[in-house]
């Protein structure tokens, strides 16, 4: 058994992102308009571009980066989010910029050119993920857009808590970034994701101290060890990785999770952008939970 993505929550449309380390990141940008409501907007940001979406300021992107493949409507350029160059942004004659804030040269440099910036960091839990949409909406003049999202994940989120079953012990699981087994910790905006589906992580173990900043790599021996009750594969596009790929590395095949069919495929980038999307990743997580769990007591 293989866990399919369910489609009810199709109307839900934006993205998740990895935490990223706070010392590295820009501070988010106070709520509040920046001036007028800005008529062409340019996003070096994946997640940002899913937000600006689905809140209702589609049509004031004019530009998005090279890697904002979500939705289909968005205006893909060759900009690039990593390495972005001013003179190709400012010739989309913008008049706010949104980016994630990892760059504050970037940030900085648009400033001196006279172009508006909106910082909007990757969250450290829902809060801040919801406080964002609603500072992105106010900064777009789509405030009331923004403030409708964030109700609607809100009780999206609290529908699918609501079926989270009660396990003593709980069931155990490992994430997958790529096929180099890093992995994350319960400390970041996705493992709390699996906290609040009731799971364990085994990642959590490998780091006490902290010093992988939430994203360990961990050894095929120690996920043998340790021999979780679910695998979630975020490294299906950048890596290829399937069931079947996953279970044929050497001693995995014995694993549990491979076992009695509790490997998990998500898309990466659903699994990797924070936005409205992560109501539909958490729903993926909790239906595995809920299918292995199936799966226990009809074997039982």
């Amino acid at each position: 058994m293989f866990t399919r993505h369910r489609t009810t929550l199709a109307a839900v449309a934006a993205g998740i992102a990895l935490a990223t380390s706070a010392g590295d990141a820009v501070a988010s940008t106070p709520p509040g308009p920046i001036g007028p409501t800005p008529e062409r907007i340019v996003s070096l940001s994946p997640a940002a571009t899913e937000v600006l979406f689905a809140l209702g300021a589609g049509d004031q992107v004019v530009a998005v980066d090279s890697l904002s493949n979500y939705p289909e409507e968005a205006p893909l350029t060759e900009l690039s989010a990593y390495e972005p160059n001013l003179e190709a942004i400012a010739d989309y004659d913008p008049d706010l910029v949104v980016a994630d804030g990892t760059n504050p040269d970037l940030v900085a440099g648009l400033e001196t050119l006279g172009i508006a910036v909106h910082v909007s960091p990757a969250p450290a839990d829902l809060d801040e993920l919801y406080a964002g949409i609603e500072a992105l909406g106010e900064a777009t003049g789509t405030a009331a857009g923004a403030a409708g999202l964030v109700e609607q994940m809100q009780a999206e989120i609290d529908a699918i808590l609501a079926r989270v079953p009660a396990t003593e012990p709980p069931l155990t699981f490992y994430h997958e970034l790529d096929s180099t087994l890093y992995s994350i910790t319960s400390s970041t905006f996705i493992g709390q994701l699996y906290t609040l589906a009731g799971l364990e992580n085994i990642a959590d173990a490998a780091d006490p101290e902290g010093t992988s900043a939430g994203y360990p790599q961990l050894s095929a021996e120690y996920l043998l060890e340790a021999d979780p009750d679910l695998v979630f594969l975020a490294d299906t596009k950048c890596c290829a990785e399937t069931a079947e790929t996953f279970a044929a590395r050497p001693g995995f095949g014995a694993l549990r999770a491979v076992r009695n069919g509790d490997v998990v495929l998500l898309d990466d980038d659903i699994a990797s952008r924070w936005g409205p999307r992560v109501v539909v990743l958490l729903d993926i997580i909790v239906t595995a939970v809920e299918e292995a769990l199936a799966t226990e007591d009809t074997a039982a």
